[in-house]
């Protein structure tokens, strides 16, 4: 019973063998110039996620309220910062889902934001 097991054992012991053997030999093949291009375009991201980030974005009305400001940053802010949810409703970019997790969520001021803008859109 156990010189089965050992057998089998012993045979996938020769597959993962061959099986490295062989990745070793694929690594020996010359590269193709679009596999070389490749590696030389990968190797140069590693270089970037090695370089310091950037400094993170002071979150101010300001930013919230900016046409400039990037949609992912005002997602975060309607989620994460309550005291400027009410300057993402003077944003232009701020579209309805945007306005309506900002009306959900509430925040200082947001319900008189909102107050404003639907009496100017009724003007």
């Amino acid at each position: 019973m156990t010189g089965g097991f050992i057998a089998k054992g012993h045979r996938r012991g020769r597959h993962a063998a061959h099986r490295l053997r062989h990745l070793r030999q694929a690594q020996r093949l010359p590269r193709h110039a679009a596999a070389a291009h490749s590696s030389e375009s990968a190797s140069r991201a590693i270089s970037d996620m090695t370089a310091p980030p950037e400094p993170p974005i002071r979150l101010t009305p300001a930013v919230a309220c900016s046409p400039d400001t990037d949609v992912a940053v005002l997602w975060h802010i309607a989620y994460h910062v309550p005291e400027l949810r009410k300057w993402l409703v003077a944003n232009p970019k701020a579209d309805a889902p945007l306005l309506e997790l900002v009306s959900q969520r509430g925040g200082p001021g947001v319900r008189q934001a909102l107050e404003i803008l639907f009496e100017s859109m009724e003007a």
